[in-house]
């Protein structure tokens, strides 16, 4: 009898401090996330205190810097192995390499866009990413779509085709952005490397193409680098860190966190932009965005109430995983 209420206490025990775990590692998770697209968000307000420097440069910059930063994180994790196991597999080179186009197109796009008055139409993108990515996985992998999967991507083509009407052209800015960051997305789930480890690559691989526009630019004589204000250099600098950092600080988070918590606070980037782009930059916002955005925004709560619809028939998850 003594014995039994013993070994209860001890399995009580355990669970409890195994609770207890969890629920930090939860917390931390939260935290780690929330941080990451809190950061995405904010960025416009980053890239339009480099107005006088072209889009090409700060694309330039971030590269070469961001490389520095995730080599400093690959050497402090020891992760570099990791990076050389998966560079022996041709097809995890093709992918990376294709991966490391779409991503440049992406960061450049939204540098370009924040600088030219289209903060809203970056918001517009990524609140149609997801949605994007429901229709590759229909047109690429086969996937069947259900009922409300349908009635969302339904929803969001016809707020594209009232913006098109509305602005006599497609609303191109939104679509590249989510399709490229959606085609990223796709190839980066077809290669077992973690997001820094593949970040790691494209920087590496764009980096000698963004170097030798920046050297191309200062033998030219108009590179804005060195040239100006300090404090634009040290922008410029810590364009690597404002990269990489929310990248690494994602990873850290949906390791720890649920898939259906994780899919809920990626709207957190595109609804921080919403708010720079309509209440502090003063960009028009017509009755034809208002409606767009609404179906959007209707779209997104149909495909999230699915996906956790979806989520409470899988098994439920248990652990917690540990950090990178």
């Amino acid at each position: 009898m003594n014995q039994t209420i013993v070994r209860g206490d001890v399995a009580g025990a355990l669970d409890c401090a195994y609770g207890e775990r969890v629920s930090r590692e939860t917390r931390l998770g939260l935290l780690y996330a929330a941080s990451a697209f809190l950061i995405w968000g904010l960025t416009p307000i980053y890239w339009k205190l480099l107005l006088q420097v072209p889009a090409a440069e700060i694309l330039a910059h971030r590269i070469v810097w961001g490389l520095v930063v995730v080599a400093g994180w690959m050497s402090l994790r020891g992760r570099w192995p990791d990076l050389a196991a998966g560079v022996r597999q041709p097809r995890t080179v093709a992918a990376l390499a294709a991966s490391t186009l779409f991503i440049a197109v992406n960061w450049g796009l939204f540098v370009w866009a924040v600088n030219n008055d289209r903060v809203l139409a970056t918001s517009l993108g990524y609140y149609i990413n997801p949605l994007v990515n429901v229709v590759l996985g229909l047109v690429v992998l086969g996937e069947r779509l259900n009922r409300r999967q349908w009635v969302a991507v339904s929803l969001a083509a016809v707020a594209v085709a009232i913006l098109t009407i509305a602005q006599g052209r497609l609303p191109w800015i939104s679509l590249v952005l989510a399709v490229s960051f959606a085609l990223y997305g796709l190839l980066r789930k077809t290669v077992r490397v973690d997001a820094v480890v593949g970040l790691a690559f494209e920087t590496s691989a764009l980096t000698p193409v963004a170097a030798a526009f920046l050297l191309y630019q200062k033998t030219r004589g108009v590179a804005v680098f060195g040239s100006q204000a300090v404090g634009t250099d040290v922008l410029l600098v810590a364009a690597g860190a404002v990269t990489v950092v929310p990248l690494i600080l994602f990873t850290l988070g949906v390791r720890r966190l649920p898939l259906s918590t994780a899919g809920l606070m990626q709207y957190i980037a595109p609804t921080c932009t919403f708010v720079l782009a309509v209440f502090l930059y003063n960009e028009t916002f017509s009755t034809a965005h208002a409606v767009s955005f609404i179906l959007i925004w209707t779209a997104l709560g149909i495909y999230t109430y699915d996906l956790q619809q979806r989520l409470r028939t899988q098994a439920p998850r248990t652990t917690a995983s540990p950090a990178d």
